[in-house]
């Protein structure tokens, strides 16, 4: 059951809609609560994005194994990559420092300068220690470890129920 779940458009649609409603979330606290992001939100967004990325080939050809399994390593990279970035970022906000800060600036590669291309999205503008929201106890950076925890646990999970699945079909 689970095996025919992850190869459905629902499922995939599911991951994109869900990262796309955290991008919305994100901006929401941007633009309408004024909390603007530093570089290591910036680096999360864009983790965020990958997800994104990565599920809609998925969501395109859920029936394609390649595709999926191409869309499952990408999810479960982009959810590794954002859980790290976001457990940094706890730790500039635990441990503020003059010496332990984040950069002003978004180093991203030439080839891919979302903080130029994309400045409404990625670019950094907030300071890393800032601790100025809070939810039950979490700062931002806390959820998103969260958050990112569960989207890799979620893309591990299906890449075994995959992996489980060809194994007994075959």
């Amino acid at each position: 059951m689970l095996y025919d779940f992850s190869r459905t458009r629902l499922a995939w649609g599911l991951l994109t809609i869900g990262a796309t409603l955290l991008l919305a979330i994100a901006l929401f606290f941007q633009y309408v609560q004024g909390l603007y992001p530093c570089v290591m939100c910036v680096y999360q967004r864009a983790a965020l994005a990958g997800v994104i990325l990565a599920a809609l080939p998925g969501w395109l050809a859920p029936r394609n194994g390649l595709v999926t399994g191409l869309a499952l390593a990408g999810w479960l990279a982009a959810s590794v990559k954002g859980f790290w970035l976001a457990n940094e970022h706890v730790g500039y906000q635990l441990n503020p420092s003059p010496f332990n800060q984040c950069s002003s600036f978004a180093d991203f590669p030439q080839w891919l300068a979302l903080d130029r291309w994309w400045p409404a999205l990625f670019h950094p503008s907030g300071d890393c220690s800032d601790t100025s929201w809070s939810w039950l106890g979490w700062s931002m950076p806390q959820w998103l470890m969260g958050i990112f925890a569960v989207l890799a646990g979620l893309a591990a999970f299906f890449i075994i129920v995959r992996i489980s699945g060809v194994r007994r079909k075959a």
